[in-house]
């Protein structure tokens, strides 16, 4: 007869997997089984764990029992009560779960709570897996390993782990025999080995195994008794060496793990070496000299660590009282004495890290101590106003840091702090926090103490003084505006002019109001109460001019004024909220003119803020008008409309106007100066190269020729002609017959309008071309600045809407100069290439189109830019590209633009530069030169500010500005 005595079993696939074995304990080396006792602790922990899982359900008892039926913890844990041995395999427990409730736990519960093995781990305070997560049992309440079911009532504890049960042999010193079952098998997984009945193993082959192997042996067969309950039968020596050392170093790392588990670092502060000042201990030696480290047990005794510091510290004499302290922001505070040398230092809370302080418990350094919570240190930051000389730059209060016990009531604090009549602000969560967190300690509150009204370490205290108490809204007892929003504004006496102008700082926030830091001002300078009613203030920019004054009125915040901003303390009442302060220039020349000063109603008409402008200044008749100033400091923009108001009009208070002299056109109409127009672009030889140059330049000469004053400009022949008035919806041709009627033109013979050009003027330069004389002013949107210049032609001209109209003009050949230019029309319907103007002007001049070269000039440069016919060979497989404009970048092609043209069979050079173009760029290099060496002199001289004197920034005339835009496909 055989027996079945070991049993190899491979767990995974084909490709890999892992291999255990069952093996029978023929030598009955153990007989390891869980103790089944009569008192369970195991429903204990149930009627916890189903109280803990019914507590949030008792609204829905019907449901409640339902769920409580279905509910995956409940069944798993029954199955497992069950079972005799306590314990079932993983893969077992899933089959138990089919056969008693018909449905397995993939289909019913894998979907909510995940795989079985993940459920069991995440419930661990319940079921107990086995080291190598085959095996599941119940957790036992006092975590103890029972062996036997006979209940003989020995209790074995692994020595590694109390609070596991007891899967392994190592420590197991009695055998026990169960004579029912006979031997027992051990399941030898790697270096794990687990008990398993012979019954189980018979089920182990019914789940996913993927193999296994069969040992068997004769029956007849038998050990010899040395053999029996000797686990070191036989065993080679070496191996039991080797056993042995291990067991040596578990049992050593055992013990390092029990010290590090149980020992604690303490800091042992010696009161010998700490002195009290500020309501708290600090150090009077360094932190190495005044502090010890000391490791020791927390399960030895306080006497034990008395005991201990006595034989640290030699020199020590009397009595020795230790106390738990804490270190605060304020210092080193004491709290508990330690009493009960015989309590464990664990039971009386100590834990690592402590501080403990050594003293004698009556006073340190000649000082009484006062340990306790209620003596505790508070750590406060105090707040005051910085004065003027006070704080660095951009400091608006001084900080300083205060301790004071937490049971200090708050009048103690504020006797200390505050002057009389003034008061404290307390905020509990900082310095750096919103306004709403300081609130003004109100006089019940005084009696309370530090801790009761709720400050701490790091709180803020603001102290301020009866002067600075318009910060603080009384009724509500809040601060008006936050701590970093609190600032000052400068006020300079211009009252007295004979006197130094003096220059206080006035404390303000954005919301304090204009006629109180007026009042301070006029305190602070000393100067008379009279002055109150009949002075104001009025902000001063970085060039040193008096702005507007600011309504009385007004916040800081309202009259947008910065905070630090200087302001000057003048004569004259301030502007109401509906009044206008404005500046007013008499005549043309801005720069020179000194600016007059008015405040009028925001209700007055332009014609009375005129009339008042026109009595300040002395000026007699009605032959004026007002201006608007532009951005550029010069006469801009006509307030036509006398009867409207200056409010309506959009006129604010600071704004500036003119007092030009002329009456404006009735409404609707256009008042147009005309210029004559005639290019002469080529020069007379008895002219030299540097006056040309200058010509190009755009030098203006004065003629004396006539009574109206006439400007010619020689480059392009530009005369002043005179002033047309006509209605905005006349049509061109009504402004061109106009001009004739005018003394320059009858001089000349022009049969019709038709053979007149009207340009608008831009820089003294033509700029637009106004072509169609049937449409109307209004329609070309004329400015009411706008200038026309008309050039006579010499045959009929009307130009359509798609005619570009270039000045052509062809190269000399062996020389750096042109002929005169023509005028030539060139239709760009269709397209404005460089390959369609090359075919227009090659058809021009009756040249093939590969003998000729173009560019176009830019005069203001002295540049040429030369256009190229040649496009980028595309691929046949690509949609051929578009040719760009000449209309967009680079070349920006307009009416009145010259085209320089070179024949290539008379000549090879393709330079169109002449030897005007050289000397105006170095002319152009020394002007720019001298301009920057005046502009470091201008620098140089500004950086000493000189007080009392406006300097006044000297402007650019206003210059048209011309934007491009490119075609965007």
């Amino acid at each position: 007869m055989y027996e079945l005595f070991s049993v190899i079993i491979h767990k995974g696939g084909c490709y890999g997997g892992h291999y255990h074995v069952y093996i029978k304990d023929v030598d009955a080396l153990g007989n390891w089984q869980l103790q089944i006792c009569s008192k369970d602790p195991i429903n204990d922990l149930f009627q916890e764990e189903e109280s803990k899982l019914m507590t949030n359900e008792k609204v829905q008892k019907d449901t409640e029992n339902i769920k409580e039926m279905e509910n995956p913890l409940t069944i798993l844990k029954g199955i497992l009560s069950e079972e005799e041995s306590k314990q079932i395999p993983v893969d077992q427990l899933g089959q138990k779960l089919l056969e008693k409730k018909g449905m397995s736990w993939n289909k019913k519960y894998r979907k909510q709570y995940g795989p079985i093995r993940k459920y069991l781990q995440n419930h661990s305070q319940i079921f107990q897996l086995s080291p190598d997560d085959n095996k599941v049992s119940l957790k036992e309440m006092y975590h103890q390993l029972q062996f036997g079911s006979d209940c003989q009532g020995q209790v074995l504890q692994s020595p590694s782990q109390n609070n596991d049960v007891q899967w392994t042999s190592e420590s197991l010193c009695t055998v026990l025999k169960d004579s029912a079952s006979g031997s027992h098998w051990f399941d030898l997984n790697d270096s794990k080995v687990q008990p398993i009945k012979e019954k189980d193993i018979e089920k182990q082959f019914q789940g996913k195994e993927s193999a296994y192997m069969l040992f068997y042996r004769k029956s007849q067969l038998k050990r010899p008794s040395e053999a029996q309950a000797n686990p070191r039968y036989r065993v080679p020596g070496h191996l039991l060496n080797e056993m042995d050392a291990a067991n040596i170093e578990l049992r050593k790392r055992r013990m390092d793990c029990d010290s590090a588990d149980n020992n604690i670092d303490l800091r042992l502060h010696l009161g010998s070496h700490y002195k009290l000042y500020n309501g708290a201990l600090h150090p009077s030696l360094s932190w190495k000299e005044s502090v010890l480290d000391l490791t020791t047990d927390k399960r030895k005794t306080l006497g034990d660590l008395r005991q201990s510091i006595f034989q640290l510290l030699e020199f020590w004499e009397g009595d020795m009282i230790l106390s738990t302290a804490k270190s605060l922001p304020a210092g080193l505070h004491l709290y508990q004495t330690l009493d009960g040398d015989e309590m464990t230092l664990g039971g009386i809370g100590l834990a690592d890290g402590a501080d403990v302080f050594v003293w004698n418990g009556k006073e340190v350094g000649g000082m009484e101590v006062l340990p306790g919570l209620d003596h505790e240190p508070v750590l406060l930051n105090v707040l005051r106003l910085a004065g003027y000389n006070e704080g660095g730059k951009g400091q608006h209060f001084i900080e300083s840091q205060h301790v004071v016990p937490c049971s200090a009531e708050l009048s103690t604090l504020w006797k200390a702090l505050a002057s009389p009549g003034g008061i404290i602000l307390m905020n509990r969560s900082g310095s750096d926090k919103e306004v709403e967190n300081w609130q003004v300690v109100p006089e019940e509150d005084m009696r309370k103490t530090v801790r009761i009204v709720g400050l701490a370490d790091g709180s803020s205290i603001l102290v301020l003084d009866s002067h600075d108490q318009s910060l603080v809204n009384v009724a509500s007892g809040n601060l008006t505006a936050f701590m970093h929003d609190i600032s000052w504004l400068q006020v300079k006496n211009f009252c007295q002019l004979e006197a130094d102008e003096k220059q206080v700082k006035i404390t303000a926030t954005v919301e304090t109001v204009m006629s109180d830091i007026k009042i301070k001002a006029i305190q602070e300078l000393q100067l008379g109460e009279e002055l109150v009613d009949d002075s104001c203030l009025r902000p001063i920019n970085r060039n040193g001019k008096l702005l507007s004054p600011v309504p009385e009125d007004y916040t800081v915040k309202e009259a947008e004024l910065k905070m630090g901003s200087l302001l000057g303390l003048c004569h004259g009442k301030a502007p109401t909220s509906t009044q206008l302060f404005l500046y007013f220039v008499v005549g043309s020349d801005l720069q020179g003119a000194p600016e007059m000063e008015i405040v009028v109603e925001e209700t007055a008409s332009v014609r009375e803020c005129l009339n008042v402008m026109l009595k300040k200044s002395g000026l007699p008749g009605d032959n004026w008008h007002l201006r608007r100033i532009d951005w550029c400091y010069e006469a801009g923009e006509a307030l036509s409309e006398e009867g409207a108001r200056l409010k309506e009009l959009n006129v604010c208070s600071g704004d500036t106007l003119v007092i030009t002299e002329g009456k404006l056109p009735p409404k609707g109409f256009l008042k147009v100066p005309i210029w004559w127009y005639k290019p002469l672009m080529h020069f007379g030889q008895q002219e030299s190269m540097q006056d040309q140059v200058n010509c190009m330049m755009g030098t203006l000469r004065v003629s004396p020729a006539g009574d109206s004053p006439t400007y010619i400009q020689s480059d392009i022949g530009l005369c002043y002609a005179g002033n047309v008035e006509i209605s905005g919806e006349a049509f061109l041709e009504d402004l061109k017959i106009q001009a004739m009627t005018l003394p320059f033109f009858q001089e000349l013979s022009v049969p019709s309008p038709e053979f007149l050009r009207a340009w608008t003027l831009e820089s003294k330069r033509p700029g637009k071309l106004l072509r169609n004389n049937q449409q109307q002013l209004n329609e070309y949107k004329l400015g009411g600045r706008t200038e026309i210049c008309i050039e006579p032609l010499q045959k009929e001209e009307n130009l359509g809407p798609s005619d570009l109209l270039l000045r052509v003009q062809m190269g000399i050949p062996g020389e750096r100069d042109y002929y005169h230019s023509v005028d030539l029309v060139w239709d760009i319907s269709k397209e404005c290439t460089a390959w369609a103007l090359r075919h227009r002007l090659a058809a021009h001049y009756s040249l093939p189109v590969e003998k000729i070269e173009i560019a176009k000039y830019f005069p203001e440069k002295f540049e040429w830019m030369t256009i190229s016919s040649w496009t980028q060979q595309i691929s046949k497989r690509k949609r051929k590209k578009k040719q760009e404009s000449l209309q967009s970048a680079p070349f920006h092609l307009k009416d009145g633009d010259i085209i320089g043209v070179k024949n290539l069979l008379l000549e090879d050079g393709k330079d169109f530069s002449t030897v005007r173009d050289d000397i105006g760029k170095e002319t152009q290099r020394q002007l720019a030169m001298e301009k920057k060496k005046s502009r470091q002199a201008q620098r140089l001289q500004n950086n000493v500010f000189s007080e009392g004197k406006v300097a006044t920034k000297h402007r650019k005339p206003e210059v048209a500005l011309s934007i491009n835009v490119g075609i965007f496909r």
